[in-house]
């Protein structure tokens, strides 16, 4: 989460998690309550009380009257029932199986499922078995293997292998048992059917947002029937310098899911319609996007009870129910999680092909399991909540709550910190992946007990992991418990960062605040004040005015204040220092002055950021200003206020994002605007001689370009006055050339070949900016 969301880190260097009351994804709280009854399910119960071999029999089953959770979690009523079955036999062989590795692989003589508990006394394994006449699952039979800890446990790892078993279409999970001491810690409950977090993948709904089906339950799943993906002959991953990357960051579902998107229904929010519009990732000029989540995730978590926000639907995704597994109603058409996997990879193969790199954003601080007054129980909870979360052992074992959303991931503990080097090691070998973006990555620098570290152990090993080398790898240095990290993130000379720090400056900047000047100046150089550290390059700031929570650019300059009741927590939600500035009129307006400064603004940011040295990003939706409408928590809306607007994409395809793109391209067409070291004396001038001046606004500066003389010179004009500016020789046998005038009308305001311009002085207008290249 971008720290300008709700739960914003400070914009000083602290905050307070108690000034945290609502975050995008917050799992609700949902009342304990009766479950209701469900299609009935047969039942056999297998012990592992003999030698492997055995063949198991229906000795008895159980009418299951509920056992898919609903609620809050799935708490399982069953009435035993005699069965004259005994004729009748299962083709399941059973062996105890071994420890790794963790989760269903293939070995020889059948299927090997393996579970880490340390603190369960009784373990089960559940298996709905496919056919049988019907399609619907719920009315699929079930199969338990009751687990006995002498055979089918080494270590902390309870494990069998099944022989007999389809090689696809079976659905399992685990009945977990242990001791019921709340104050140590444990939240085991045996009724209750879980995901097992090392699950490939997730079955569960099957369309996104659809609110009847929010009681299915989530089962693990897998297929070791399909060939593998043919990635083709001539493929080839980008491996783009990080110094080159143009950033883009989107949610898969929401570039394609409006009806302006032209896609069938059936592809609209899917992977696959994502493929369909990489045209216009190609022509705006973006070679890198950062996708929101795309783990399985619980979309429906808002309507597990009666509450203010249940009318919204989770569409940023930060509620991960597990870590390996594809979103699978990304699939098309309700594929499912086969077909989502299959989808995702054809999706970043035809982005590698058009020479665009895969940045995963990834949640690692915390699960859709809410928190410990309403618990929510689907996988790691009822597992092994003491391993897999941190507690405060000195309040009743209570959870702790560094990610504002109820659960903190015990990231460092040995178990926990092996399962996302495991899963980010999946996506990268299974699904190639180019690199990931950690969400409130400062929670991955505390110990088991919430307390931070000075070398975390997790940072270290996903910077050193052989596999992960290749991988860009990017933190979002902050937490909710005020944990402000930027410019100081543990990063053995590999991690990049999210700098908080730019997109505050540059905003404050912009709009006119005094005294801004000077840390304009170095934000724009490569903010060599918090990197320029060891090894570490410019490129590691990541800079960003605009990211998925607070304001859309557009909004930026278009309100002062935040706009949220729509999200039905009566305008408490969402940040209130936004740095924004309406231009003289709150929201939407026909004052065509108004607009015109807006347009300015908007065009004014953009120049900034990609002359700026680092790596730039820019959210979807910005090259042709998308509006929010002021909201600036938007995560519950599955509405036009998250989804891209592709009727007004054409409206202004040769105003605002004919000038996007062209900036872009001249970012990528001018390697002194991305260098791979800071800038030296010789490397920019300052044109500039009272950095004292609080009150100046105005900023110019000179890159030099040392192999041809392609000097570019640029002028930020935040008074609202002209400034006369003195425009300083060209490099020998060069004349300067007009690029950007912000005050212009489109197609003057950018001009990729340049304009000559010849004169001592340059007139600029308020609130604009400039840009001339020296060509000969």
């Amino acid at each position: 989460m971008d720290s300008i969301g709700i739960n914003r880190a400070p914009l000083g260097s602290s905050s307070s998690a108690a000034a945290v009351t609502a975050r995008r994804g917050i799992a609700l709280r949902p009342a304990r309550r009766s479950v209701a009854s469900t299609n009935r399910v047969g039942v056999a119960t297998i012990g592992f009380g003999d030698a492997s071999g055995l063949r198991a029999r229906f000795d008895s089953v159980r009418s299951t009257t509920a056992r898919a959770q609903s609620g809050n979690a799935g708490r399982s009523m069953t009435e035993e029932r005699g069965c004259t079955m005994s004729d009748t036999e299962m083709p399941f062989k059973y062996s105890s199986g071994k420890a790794f590795p963790l989760g269903v692989s293939q070995v020889e003589g059948g299927l090997n499922f393996a579970l880490f508990s340390q603190h369960a006394s009784s373990v089960i394994l559940c298996l709905k078995l496919p056919g049988r006449g019907t399609e619907d699952e719920k009315g699929a039979d079930v199969v338990e293997f009751v687990l006995d800890q002498q055979k089918n446990k080494t270590g902390d790892i309870w494990h069998v292998i099944v022989e007999g078993l389809p090689a696809s279409g079976v659905l399992y999970g685990y009945r977990v048992g242990g001791p019921q001491g709340w104050d140590q810690g444990h939240r085991f409950d045996s009724s209750t059917v879980l995901l097992d977090p090392y699950a490939k993948l997730v079955s569960g709904r099957k369309y996104f947002g659809v609110a009847e089906e929010k009681s299915s339950q989530h089962f693990g799943t897998y297929d070791f029937d399909s060939s593998p993906f043919d990635w083709g002959d001539d493929y080839r991953l980008p491996n783009l310098p990080e110094a080159d990357l143009v950033i883009y960051e989107m949610n898969v579902r929401a570039f394609t899911a409006d009806e302006s998107s032209g896609l069938d229904s059936t592809s609209r929010g899917s992977y696959l319609g994502l493929i369909d519009k990489i045209p216009h990732l190609l022509e705006l000029g973006v070679n890198a996007v950062e996708l929101l989540p795309v783990f399985e995730y619980d979309e429906l978590e808002f309507k597990r009870y009666p509450n203010p926000r249940d009318h919204m639907v989770n569409t940023w995704g930060y509620s991960t129910i597990n870590f390996f597994a594809p979103m699978s109603r990304y699939a098309s058409a309700g594929g499912g999680p086969v077909a989502a996997s299959k989808e995702l990879k054809q999706m970043v193969k035809e982005l590698h092909k058009a020479g665009i790199e895969v940045i995963l954003d990834v949640v690692y601080n915390h699960t859709n399991e809410a928190d410990d007054a309403h618990p929510y129980m689907t996988s790691f909870r009822g597992i092994d909540n003491k391993v897999y979360y941190m507690l405060d052992l000195n309040k009743n074992a209570e959870l702790l709550n560094f990610s504002g959303c109820g659960n903190t991931l015990n990231c460092n503990h040995p178990v926990v910190k092996e399962l996302i080097l495991d899963s980010l090691r999946h996506w990268v070998e299974e699904y190639h992946i180019d690199g990931f973006r950690f969400d409130l990555a400062s929670v991955l620098c505390r110990g088991p007990d919430g307390c931070p570290l000075d070398a975390p152990p997790l940072i270290k090993e996903i910077a050193k992991d052989a596999v992960l080398s290749r991988c860009k790898i990017i933190a979002e240095p902050w937490d909710c418990g005020g944990l402000y990290l930027v410019g100081r993130f543990p990063n053995w000379d590999r991690w990049a960062e999210w700098n908080g720090k730019y997109r505050d400056d540059l905003r404050r900047f912009i709009k006119g605040d005094p005294g801004m000047k000077g840390v304009f100046a170095t934000r724009v150089s490569g903010s060599a004040d918090l990197y320029q550290v060891n090894e570490r390059k410019p490129y590691h700031g990541v800079n960003f005015v605009i990211a998925h929570d607070g304001f859309t650019l557009c909004d930026l300059v278009s309100y002062n204040l935040k706009h949220n009741d729509a999200n039905g927590e009566g305008g408490c939600d969402g940040c209130n220092d936004n740095f924004s500035w309406n231009c003289g009129v709150e929201g939407e307006t026909n004052d065509l002055n108004v607009l015109s400064l807006r347009s300015r603004q908007m065009k004014n940011f953009h120049v900034a950021l990609m002359i700026s040295q680092g790596t730039p990003m820019m959210l979807m939706g910005d090259e042709y200003g998308h509006t929010r409408y002021g909201n600036n928590n938007s995560y519950g809306h599955d509405t036009c206020i998250n989804n891209f607007q592709w009727e007004q994409l054409e409206q202004r395809r040769d105003g605002h994002f004919r000038f996007f793109s062209e900036m872009i391209k001249f970012r990528h067409s001018n390697p002194i605007l991305r260098r791979d070291r800071f800038l030296n004396k010789n490397d920019v001038t300052w044109h500039e001689d009272c950095w004292e001046n609080q009150e100046s606004k105005f900023l110019a500066f000179t890159v030099h370009d040392h192999n041809s003389g392609g000097d570019i010179y640029l002028a930020f004009n935040a008074h609202d006055y002209f400034v006369d500016a003195v425009i300083p020789p060209p490099p020998h046998h060069k004349c300067w050339n007009r690029v950007v005038d912000t005050n212009l009308e489109s197609p003057n305001d950018i001009v990729p070949e340049g304009v000559p311009f010849t004169g001592p002085k340059y007139r600029i207008a308020p609130y604009s900016s400039i840009l001339l290249k020296a060509k000969p």
